[in-house]
């Protein structure tokens, strides 16, 4: 059988290869909107973050808390409590330095394990 004249333009293959193009396009803006959390910050990242108060505030604060659970003093659920409360003062103490809550760019600050 002839084919027909008029095929509909999503039956041709330039339809096929432009989906695949748009497919493509948005693999890529995902891949690079979240670079960071799939490849992780880099060393220049961790650098800075070495010299924020903030960070220097908690890591001492979270080791304390976390000593403590390992002596037995508190649970794991009263450590998470604790780091919390922790964050909150550290923030207060450098005057909200460390960037927005929750840590640089949106992650928890190292040694903060969140409840689930």
């Amino acid at each position: 059988m002839a084919k027909a004249a008029n095929d509909a333009f999503l039956d041709r293959p330039a339809a096929r290869a432009l989906a695949a193009l748009v497919f493509v396009a948005a693999a890529g803006f995902l891949t690079y909107y979240e670079r960071d959390r799939l490849f992780g910050s880099g060393p220049a990242d961790a650098a800075a973050a070495a010299d924020d108060p903030f960070v220097q505030c908690f890591a001492e604060r979270a080791a304390q808390i976390d000593q403590m659970v390992t002596d037995k003093v508190v649970s794991a659920d009263q450590a998470a409590q604790f780091k919390g409360r922790a964050e909150a003062m550290c923030r207060a103490q450098t005057k909200g330095a460390g960037g927005p809550p929750g840590g640089a760019g949106g992650r928890p600050p190292p040694g903060f394990t969140p409840v689930r």
